[in-house]
């Protein structure tokens, strides 16, 4: 037993300086290794990069309102009557004076002749008197009487021929006629509807602000007015009145937009939305949204900067931001216009990492952003 522990004692001695060995060699392969390393210069990370750009923005405020006809009304008769000729075609176009509908007049004719006939006689009797006082025959007296009867014979007639034209309904002004709401034969009372008349090109657009917005309100602002019944497309035009009444329950001040309508496209009573620029413009540093790192505390961007010879730099940048446009926000601290930023993949990155600027991959950045739906 204890010449067999010696020899174990005897292999374990002799192990031991080609363990010391390996060690040693492991040891300086480890070492040259970490040299190696530390010699080591990774290549330059590629990046895209986008230069802080100045823009003029002008605040844009968005409200809702209604169409109204400038020139808008329902045609009614101004007296009773039956429908005698009804000279329109519902939905058709008509000019100012054109006549639309007739009642029957017969009675009033007869007596218009009536009347007529009467004031002949009177003219005449009239001037017969005139003569006679002229020569002394006929007293003053006779001669007044005279001209009170012409007077009241004349005035009889254009009585009734008022009472014949309200029994033809004329298009007060030029526009768009609606639905039909007589037939011939049919008896209206005085003040029934007969038809729609609208005035559609220009129109009016109806809409009301908080009184915040009062300060950049005024007439002659321009307009962008869309709606829901014409996807895509805009329609033009310019604040052409101003309430100087505010709403006293909301607080909030009326305006009215006049836009021209040429087609027809928008129709009194249709709900749309408007887009008002203002016009105070505001200087804006932009940069993308991607270009941002948030933080819990703070927001920074990494800035690219000049390094050794042809190298470039990154320098984290603490940024104080602003309002949202499209893709970009506006940095209201921390940049100056000009300055190139690292724009996508900033989170892969850290500052002193040595880059080179490569957008042939570099997405697109809009201020006014079209998704694509389809």
């Amino acid at each position: 037993m204890r010449s067999r522990l010696l020899w174990s004692l005897a292999g374990l001695l002799a192990l031991l300086p080609m363990v010391a060995l390996l060690l040693v060699v492991k040891l300086a392969q480890f070492s040259a290794m970490a040299e190696a390393e530390e010699q080591m210069t990774l290549p330059p990370e590629r990046v895209n990069a986008i230069a802080v750009r100045e823009y003029q923005w002008q605040p844009q405020v968005r409200a809702v309102g209604s169409v109204a006809a400038v020139r808008g009304a329902v045609l009614r008769t101004e007296a009773e009557g039956v429908v005698a000729e009804v000279a329109f075609t519902a939905g058709a176009g008509v000019k100012a004076g054109e006549v639309l509908f007739r009642l029957n007049d017969d009675i009033e004719r007869a007596q218009l002749n009536e009347a007529t006939a009467a004031a002949e006689l009177a003219r005449l009797s009239y001037q017969r008197a005139r003569t006679l006082r002229s020569s002394g025959s006929l007293a003053q007296g006779d001669l007044d009487e005279a001209r009170s009867r012409y007077r009241q014979a004349s005035a009889r007639q254009q009585l009734i021929e008022a009472q014949i034209a309200k029994k033809t309904l004329r298009a007060p002004f030029a526009g768009q006629l609606g639905i039909r709401r007589i037939s011939p034969g049919q008896f209206l009372e005085k003040g029934s509807a007969v038809v729609s008349l609208q005035s559609l090109d220009p129109v009016l657009v109806d809409f009301s602000l908080p009184q915040q917005r009062l300060a950049g309100l005024r007439a002659g602002l321009p307009v962008v007015v869309t709606a829901d019944a014409w996807p895509g497309r805009t329609f033009d035009g310019e604040v052409s009145a101003v309430d100087p009444e505010l709403d006293a329950g909301t607080r909030s001040v009326r305006g009215q937009a006049s836009l021209t309508n040429p087609d027809g496209a928008l129709r009194p009573g249709m709900f749309v939305q408007l887009t008002l620029t203002q016009p105070q413009a505001e200087a804006l540093l932009l940069v993308p949204l991607t270009a941002i790192i948030h933080g819990p505390d703070d927001d920074a961007v990494l800035v690219i900067e000049p390094g050794e010879g042809e190298s470039r730099l990154l320098r984290r940048q603490l940024v104080r931001l602003g309002r949202r446009l499209g893709d970009f926000v506006a940095v209201t601290e921390g940049l100056n216009a000009g300055q190139q930023v690292v724009s996508t993949g900033v989170f892969k990155l850290f500052p002193g990492m040595e880059v080179v600027v490569d957008n042939r991959l570099a997405p697109a950045f809009s201020l006014d952003p079209q998704p694509d739906n389809g």
